[in-house]
Formats: structure tokens, C-alpha cells, sequence
């Protein structure tokens, strides 16, 4: 950083906008030196702004437009050719340059307590919290099909069981039934109804065909931050103190790449319409989503791995953990609890997906399902196509005598078929 104390008192600045390479959709979106200038006139607005509340305009002038992951889409009054002319929201700023902006350090600092207890310090963010009373919610999104509503149910009672004071959201497309809604509700979710969107980039009928859903999230206007979580994840910690970071944090999920499972955001309708512009031509790594956004929202803050732990073991001999970390949130990666029998974690069973299994994380989720209503059970019961799926994996384990043994283990599972 320059020495901002040489600048005086200022009341505009104007930067050129370097654009970098990347042809002309990506052009700039890792460049380290435009981050930088970006930096430099975020500090020097906020030192000036904040002295006497003073508005401070800034011009960008460059063909590419500026990092909106600094500068939001609403602040920009105007554009003109090359020129973009912007006046800040100073707190919303402040709180932003409070936390290292990239993908490399961690958003929050640790604190150490006895016993091998670790916590997040928020205290900074919260002194300097945009919104005197924040609106803020969990949101999930359901879409083309209810193969995760029992999940969205169990998740709903991991929320509540951690006594988070926030409010809940479920968007739900009509392919989720009145009967399913119901139990959604009851289980206490607020349901808001949505279209779909399509992954532009997805084949037909793939997982990820309609995943571009979950930009819905950034239409949800009536709050100021949400918290999106995916259904297939499990509370553990109270989260709540999160909500005191700015869009976009979420936990790395691959070098410089985070994992949209879990993210913190800043619902906005001029961010909706941006990502939806872009969508057209911006390509998604991976056709979904998560490749998607992390395209869009390239310098991103870094939350704990524990607020969204993903339940992946690369090393054989870590699989069998008898306690789990200290961990806020579970992320269920491949087949998900209310897949299996509640005996065991049926990933154990496929070569391929070995690399996923933990009994221990697996009867977490289930003690979850012991809280719920009876009422609510039914929603977790087990289909024909998952039941004869598991009985093909044991049966192949058994041949191939996998040294685990899970596949000996007589299943004992209420919802088995007889």
C-alpha cells in the first residue's frame, strides 16, 4: 500500500482499470495486480470517507469493468463509454477491507482455548457491521426432484438444535410436492417457490443440469445476508457468527477454489441479473454451479474448513476416525446418509467411493433423525432403487472380501425391506 497519509484529503479517486489476459469473457479475473489496484482505492476511500462521513466519488476508466467483488454493481451511478463512476457504501467497504480479500489466508482470526477448543473472533466484523439490525437467514434450495428432502428435513433440525436465532428459507421449484412442502414446513422451513434455471453448460439429464438454481439465493432481497447451506449438509456448532462476513466467504475446496456448498452472500437483484447475463458466456469449470461462481467471484474470503467439513478421506487410514474434528457443519460427500442403512456407511461398499466413508459422521447424521417427528420419518424411507443398489454393493463387497468387513455386518435398519 502507497502511504495514504501523503494523499491528504480527497473527495474523488480515479484509477485506470488494468484488465490483464483471459480472453474477453476472463480477462483479468486472477491478475494479482489488478486486485491491487483495486486495494489501493478501497483503502484510500474508506481512510478518507470515514474521517468526516464525506462521500467519496471513484472513477474507474478501463474497457474491462471493475472488480465487482470489491466494488458492488449497486454503488456504480453510472457508466460512460470507459468510464465508471462510483460512490461506495463506506461501511459495507470497510467491513470488506477488514478481512484479507483473496483465497489464500483465513477470513477470521482464531482464538485458542484449553482443552484443544478453538473459536473465531468476529468481534472486529461485528463493530463494524453495515446493518444496525440485521436481517439474516439459512437458505437451501430444492429443485427437480425430492431425493434430498429428507435431507433438507434433518438439516432444518441441525439449524435448530444448535439455537441459532435465524430465520430459515427453503426455495423449492414445483417438482417438490404439496405433501413434501408440508413436511418441510413442519420441520421449519419457510418455503419460497421458484423457477428452476438451467446449467447452461450441463448435458441433459446430468446431476448438474439445473443447478444454476441456487442463484436464486441472490433474490432473496428481504434480507440483508444469507447463509445458503446445501441439503446435504449437517450443523453441528452454531454458525450464526459467520453472518458477520462480507459476500462472497466460503471454505476452499481446491487451491485457489472454494466449495459453493456452504456461502455467505448479500442478496442483491443487480448481482441476480449480472450472474444470469454472464452465465451466457462465463463457462463453468465443471458445468454447475460451484465452477460457475467461482468464475464470477474470483477473490473470495476464506472461512474456517470447519464450517463446512467435507466428509472426504484421501488416506486410507483416517477413514475408520473414532471422533470427528471440531467441526461446525458436515458436508456429506457421496452416497448420503438417508441413502444407506442407518447400520453403516454404505460407502464403504464401492471401491469408488470409499474414499467418502466415516461411520462416525454417519451416525451423527442419524442421531439428528432420532430428534425429528416421527411424523417426519416417512420422508426418509427407503426406496426399491436404493435398497437393491446397496444389496448389489454388499453383495460385490462380499465377492471381492473388502478388508473393512462392513458388508459382514447383519443390517438391523426399520426401514430395511424384509
Amino acid at each position: 500500500m502507497p502511504g495514504f497519509d501523503d494523499y491528504g484529503e480527497v473527495d474523488a479517486v480515479v484509477a485506470r482499470v488494468p484488465c490483464g489476459g483471459g480472453g474477453e469473457e476472463k480477462r483479468g479475473i486472477r491478475d494479482v495486480f489488478r486486485l491491487q489496484v483495486h486495494l489501493v482505492v478501497a483503502n484510500l476511500v474508506v481512510r478518507n470517507g470515514w474521517r468526516d462521513d464525506r462521500t467519496v466519488v471513484v472513477v474507474f476508466v478501463g474497457s474491462c469493468r471493475p472488480m465487482w467483488e470489491i466494488f458492488r454493481c449497486e454503488d456504480l451511478v453510472e457508466r460512460l463509454g470507459d468510464v465508471w463512476i462510483y460512490k461506495p457504501d463506506l461501511r459495507r467497504l470497510k467491513q470488506k477491507l477488514l478481512m484479507p480479500v483473496g483465497s489464500c489466508q483465513l477470513a477470521l482470526p482464531i482464538i485458542k482455548h484449553g482443552q484443544g477448543k478453538i473459536e473465531h473472533d468476529v468481534s472486529k466484523l461485528q463493530v463494524q457491521n453495515p446493518w444496525n439490525h440485521p436481517r439474516e437467514a439459512y437458505v437451501t434450495v430444492l429443485h427437480s426432484s425430492e431425493a434430498y428432502v429428507c435431507g433438507a428435513i434433518a438439516l432444518a433440525q441441525s439449524i435448530i438444535r444448535t439455537n441459532s436465532t435465524k430465520d430459515r428459507v427453503l426455495l423449492a421449484d414445483k417438482s417438490i410436492s404439496k405433501r413434501s412442502l408440508e413436511a418441510l414446513k413442519m420441520a421449519g422451513w419457510k418455503i419460497k417457490f421458484i423457477e428452476r434455471i438451467r446449467s447452461p453448460n450441463a448435458e441433459r439429464h446430468a446431476y448438474n443440469e439445473w443447478n444454476y438454481s441456487k442463484l436464486r439465493i441472490w433474490q432473496l432481497k428481504e434480507y440483508d445476508k444469507v447463509m445458503f447451506i446445501d441439503s446435504d449438509l449437517l450443523v453441528l456448532q452454531n454458525l450464526d457468527r459467520f453472518f458477520a462476513l462480507p459476500q462472497l466467504s466460503a471454505v476452499g475446496n481446491d487451491g485457489v477454489l472454494f466449495n459453493s456448498g456452504l456461502m455467505v452472500i448479500e442478496p442483491s437483484e443487480c448481482t441476480f441479473k449480472m450472474l444470469m447475463e454472464k452465465s451466457k458466456h462465463m463457462v463453468s469449470y465443471n458445468g454447475g454451479d460451484q465452477g460457475y461462481l467461482n468464475e464470477m467471484f474470483t477473490w473470495w474470503h476464506r472461512l474456517p474448513a470447519t464450517s463446512n467439513w467435507l466428509k472426504v478421506f484421501p488416506q486410507a487410514n483416517i477413514r475408520e476416525l473414532h471422533e470427528l474434528p471440531n467441526v461446525y457443519a458436515i458436508h456429506y460427500l457421496g452416497y448420503k446418509p438417508w441413502m444407506c442403512y442407518r447400520d453403516y456407511d454404505c460407502n464403504w461398499d464401492a471401491m469408488d467411493h470409499q474414499i467418502f466413508a466415516n461411520d462416525v459422521a454417519h451416525w451423527r447424521w442419524w442421531a439428528v433423525y432420532d430428534s425429528i417427528s416421527n411424523r417426519l420419518h416417512p420422508f426418509c424411507t427407503l426406496s426399491t432403487r436404493m435398497e437393491l443398489r446397496m444389496k448389489k454393493a454388499r453383495a460385490r463387497a462380499g465377492n471381492a472380501r473388502f478388508s473393512d468387513g462392513h458388508w459382514r455386518i447383519k443390517v438391523k435398519d426399520p426401514r430395511k425391506r424384509q
